[in-house]
């Protein structure tokens, strides 16, 4: 199987990579995925705010307490608030607090290390799927995402 094939089982057929885990393991699999996404984004963070504040007001640790508390946060709304919009609202606003608040900025500058720590991800991504060579999966999977939003 090639990794373009496994990309494409784990995202376009709807469940069947869960079921490829082993049942004891699944627990520790998304334990694993959960930290990871969680350093990943501190580093984002931490890269974005750099930029932004500058390297005096901008520190992992303070990355790392707004990527737990974001994610935290954000999945509670999500799961609790039965209305998504009201949901992705308040989630985006924790966000932007949690970044102006350790960060010590205002919320301009708050929105920009927001709008710098996702073109930093999204550019990240696409060098690794063009390393990987799975550029063409992922096209093709954004491409059905924005298709079925229609």
């Amino acid at each position: 199987m090639t990794l373009t094939y496994l990309l494409r089982l784990m995202l376009l057929v709807e469940g069947s990579w869960w079921n490829l885990i082993p049942e004891g393991f699944r627990l520790i699999f998304s334990l694993i995925v959960f930290f990871v996404s969680l350093l990943v984004l501190a580093v984002v963070l931490y890269l974005a705010g750099l930029v932004v504040v500058g390297k005096r007001r901008a520190l992992l640790s303070d990355a790392f307490i707004i990527s737990l508390l974001g994610t935290v946060l954000s999945t509670l709304f999500l799961m609790f608030i039965p209305y998504r919009l009201v949901a992705l609202l308040l989630s985006i606003t924790v966000w932007l607090l949690l970044i102006k608040r350790l960060y010590e900025t205002g919320w301009l500058g708050a929105i920009a290390v927001g709008i710098l720590a996702i073109i930093i991800y999204l550019a990240t991504l696409f060098i690794l799927a063009v390393l990987f060579g799975i550029f063409e999966a992922i096209w093709e999977l954004s491409f059905l995402l924005f298709i079925s939003v229609l």
